[in-house]
């Protein structure tokens, strides 16, 4: 039975949680390119064509898979995405930077391939690990502020997303005024004495793609004085595991962020005793 005018046949994925959705709705069959930071899930990158980075993609790459519809997300990608409107192909431009939004994702592209129940069921599954999370915080009495840094050089702080998960771990983001800023030029903190004032108790970075080094950070004039310093509450986050908006940044980045505040808690405890 062919179900060809049904639903599309050919999407090609400029963003990882494109791809990571589309297998986790058991849709793999329609993908018919991937980004080349796709790591989840892991077969992925042995089966399909990488057809792009994340801000930059050759229009031919894209066109020579010969795609019925083109995901994309974010601003970085409008351009690309206008070229392909351009060339006739039809562009579906994702742009969530929610927890809800993620979850609208999974919902629209559950329909997009005719796997409406498998969007249900996966949608359904994550709202159970972020009630699990809200749970395991309403017994903590204190919040820790944490700051969630994006990149080192220029500083930046964390996307919406990650500082919306961080609340619903039990923490508070230590820069709600710049979470709240799509851009990641709007996310940077010209000034690094304003982490020192604003006293993180727990740090977590994910440098996008390269590995965190904790000394370089330590070694910031001043930042000895910060208690997540002292404390050697310092921490990583994979970036495939928190900055892509997919499935993986509830199953994995809610849950790593829950550990850590549960860690803090229990050391606050030993603090105290």
């Amino acid at each position: 039975m062919s179900h060809a005018a049904s639903h599309y046949q050919r999407i090609a994925c400029l963003s990882t949680e494109a791809v990571e959705t589309l297998y986790a709705l058991g849709a793999e069959d329609v993908i018919a390119g991937i980004s080349g930071f796709t790591v989840r899930p892991p077969r992925a990158r042995e089966e399909k064509t990488k057809i792009s980075g994340f801000s930059s993609s050759s229009l031919e790459r894209i066109l020579a898979v010969q795609p019925d519809l083109v995901i994309g997300f974010c601003d970085m990608q409008a351009d690309i995405c206008r070229d392909l409107v351009k060339a006739g192909v039809e562009v579906h431009q994702f742009n969530q930077r929610t927890v809800e939004g993620i979850l609208r994702m999974i919902g629209v592209l559950a329909a997009l391939v005719q796997r409406e129940e498998a969007g249900r069921e996966l949608i359904a599954s994550l709202r159970v690990d972020i009630a699990a999370a809200r749970a395991r915080a309403a017994a903590w009495t204190r919040k820790p502020v944490i700051y969630f840094e994006e990149w080192n050089d220029p500083l930046m702080s964390g996307i919406g997303w990650a500082a919306e998960l961080i609340g619903i771990a039990g923490g508070a983001d230590a820069f709600p005024e710049l979470s709240a800023q799509p851009g990641a030029k709007e996310r940077i903190i010209a000034d690094p004495q304003e982490v020192v004032r604003r006293a993180p108790d727990i740090i977590i970075a994910t440098w996008c793609g390269k590995k965190f080094q904790p000394a370089q950070l330590t070694a910031r004039p001043g930042w000895d004085a910060i208690p997540a310093v002292r404390n050697d509450m310092l921490f990583e986050i994979k970036s495939p595991d928190i900055l892509s908006p997919g499935p993986a940044a509830i199953t994995q980045g809610l849950r790593q962020i829950s550990d850590i505040i549960a860690q803090w808690q229990e050391n606050q405890k030993e603090r105290q005793a």
